[in-house]
């Protein structure tokens, strides 16, 4: 989501003059774009505030901007914090960026904007050019929570639930593609609940409109909250072929207790039914989903429900994180605290079960001949070895996995494919030829 808000922001500087640069010594305007969801990166945001001063002191007329949710949840103590920062504003303050910038480029004065706004579509209406001519790209759908997940910051930081008007997502969409855009991951802290309270259309109907765009090739969507997955949406994966065929399910933990203190709004036994349906639709997706570890309560009988959850779905990707207190959250007041050590340990016996089941999953793959949306050279293609015209190429399957493959052929052809876009954008099909832990090899077929 903040990939998406920062290319908003760009989008709506342009008019005043401003284009992105690479590095911050030159720059007439710093803006640090921030992430409130664990303790850590708030840390990193004023690390990172703290060490620009002296390019203050060279550059006077410098502005310095802080957006995003720690914005939103700190507001003025940022100032006070940091006298070197001009402006501060919040998840719904995008839409009226340029005119602060402007007003402190002619006034020198201080802002503080974290004002929420009911209206959608003012955060955002611009539709972002596409710089890195990238091919798959975000497009946040809604904004904000009603779930309130007792752990959870986000509701306090950028608001209750609202939905984009979908007319103006596949407007958006549609300008993307026209750029080389080949896949959009639709963005949302609750997908499932999109348009419910507007009114509008559902999420299924949204994909099916979405679906409809040309040389729109893949779509993908997060996040899941399992207690709104329904049907509809499930049944999608069976009956639109551009929808790609991976879930990010977040379940958190595998104990009903816990689920209850996280107020999740589902059990275990209900999670899993979800699972086993959409498995049925589609034998071949690919689930993923997040657990937090040490959430305040937590006994080893609950972690190892936890691990043995994992052992009745067996995962193709795990996010875990530490649980740790954020401001306003309620679990910030619960009392039978889980010590950092534990916490860490429980956290590692996590990593290590579920890699077994990502290896697994890769390796099943090994021999079989998949479609890859080619995103362009791999990271080690200047290494690859050149002399027998081998170009290396990165892209995904539909189940989200990496896939670093070669192109074969005579040096001409090679090279043919290796400068300007060549294969960037295109399915290929690939042969699987060797499964790694988080990734995939192969060779063009």
């Amino acid at each position: 989501m903040n990939v998406y808000d920062s290319e908003q922001m760009l989008a709506r500087l342009k008019p005043l003059g401003y284009q992105p640069s690479a590095s911050m010594e030159k720059a007439d305007l710093i803006i640090v774009n921030t992430c409130a969801i664990r303790e850590k990166p708030v840390q990193k945001v004023f690390s990172f505030l703290g060490r620009l001063p002296h390019l203050k002191h060279k550059n006077p007329d410098l502005i310095i901007a802080v957006g995003g949710c720690v914005a939103q949840q700190e507001g003025t103590a940022i100032l006070k914090r940091m006298p070197h920062v001009d402006l501060v504003f919040g998840t719904h303050a995008i839409g009226r960026l340029a005119d602060n910038v402007r007003r402190i480029a002619l006034k020198k004065h201080r802002i503080v904007d974290i004002e929420m706004s009911p209206d959608i579509d003012s955060i955002n209406s611009v539709a972002p050019e596409n710089y890195n001519q990238n091919v798959s790209r975000f497009v946040t759908i809604m904004r904000g929570c009603d779930n309130y997940c007792t752990y959870c910051v986000v509701p306090y930081v950028r608001g209750r639930e609202i939905s984009r008007s979908p007319h103006l997502i596949v407007e958006e969409i549609r300008s993307l593609v026209n750029s080389g855009v080949r896949e959009v991951v639709l963005l949302g802290q609750n997908v499932n609940s999109y348009g419910k309270k507007e009114g509008t259309v559902t999420f299924a109907q949204l994909l099916t409109q979405i679906a409809a765009i040309k040389d729109l090739y893949r779509i993908r969507f997060t996040t899941s909250h399992p207690a709104d997955l329904g049907d509809d949406l499930i049944a999608s994966f069976q009956t639109d072929a551009k929808l790609c065929h991976h879930i990010h399910l977040p379940v958190q933990s595998g104990s009903d207790k816990i689920l209850k203190r996280m107020n999740r709004k589902y059990t275990r036994a209900s999670y899993q039914k979800k699972i086993d349906k959409l498995r049925a639709v589609c034998p071949e997706i690919a689930i993923t989903s997040d657990i937090i570890v040490g959430f305040p309560g937590e006994t080893e009988h609950d972690f190892k429900e936890t691990c043995n959850l994992l052992e009745r779905v067996e995962y193709d990707g795990l996010f875990v994180f530490k649980y740790s207190d954020r401001p306003n959250a309620p679990a910030s007041r619960f009392s039978e605290k889980v010590s950092e050590g534990e916490k860490q340990e429980r956290l590692a016996a996590i990593l290590a079960l579920q890699e077994r089941y990502t290896v697994k999953k890769n390796r099943a793959l090994v021999g079989s001949e998949e479609i890859i949306l080619v995103e362009g050279f791999s990271k080690q293609h200047h290494d690859y070895d050149h002399h027998e015209a081998a170009i290396q190429y990165s892209g995904r399957l539909s189940s989200n996995k990496i896939v670093n493959f070669v192109m074969h052929g005579d040096k001409d052809t090679a090279l043919k494919h290796g400068e300007g876009p060549g294969l960037k954008g295109k399915l290929i099909r690939v042969k699987i030829e060797n499964a790694l832990a988080h990734s995939l090899k192969g060779a063009a077929v």
